[in-house]
């Protein structure tokens, strides 16, 4: 998606060879009509999939979710990464390695707003090894849901978590794809 690369080149920053910042319009200051042709494209990408559940991750990927579902016009469910008092008993749960925080969480979804009737389509920020996107996949399949594919907005595809899953046979429509960067050469798009 042109719109989406230009913006990183305008506005990312690339930090050593691995970590790119977009928080002045993906992640911590979110730019709404980017959001919104994002989401339209996905539409595009999934009009025959007939979604009908957009599931993301705590906590980056909620805004981009909830365009998407207006768009799709259907409920967002996020995979929160901590408990609380007022987590249900009755939930899905999954282990889950951030790759830009080098954390690992338990993420857990209520049994309440995912299930077998659920035709799910998981949206995320970025994509690096897949690691969120696979924890995310392991909570559909439990909840015996249809995965119709993934979204993800930016994926470094040298880091072959993107590819991984499209060998398993995995639909993965990543709007803009890295396929090197560096802070002193820059970044180039795959197409």
């Amino acid at each position: 998606m042109k719109l989406l690369e230009e913006r990183i080149r305008q506005d990312g920053i690339v930090i050593g060879d691995d970590i790119l910042k977009v928080d002045r319009f993906l992640n911590h200051q979110m730019d709404p009509a980017l959001f919104q042709a994002m989401a339209e494209e996905w539409k595009r990408q999934f009009a025959g999939d007939h979604v009908n559940k957009i599931l993301t991750i705590e906590a980056s990927g909620i805004g981009i979710a909830c365009i998407v579902g207006l768009v799709f016009g259907c409920p967002v469910v996020f995979a929160k990464k901590s408990k609380t008092r007022n987590t249900p008993e009755e939930c899905y749960m999954a282990t889950v390695r951030s790759f830009t925080r080098g954390i690992i969480s338990d993420v857990t979804v209520s049994k309440k707003y995912l299930g077998p009737s659920d035709r799910v389509l998981i949206i995320d920020d970025f994509m690096a090894t897949g690691e969120a996107a696979n924890g995310l996949i392991s909570l559909v399949k439990e909840a015996g849901a249809h995965l119709c594919g993934v979204g993800i907005a930016i994926e470094k595809a040298f880091q072959q978590g993107g590819n991984a899953l499209r060998e398993e046979g995995i639909k993965v429509v990543s709007l803009a794809r890295i396929g090197t960067m560096s802070e002193s050469e820059g970044i180039s798009f795959l197409d």
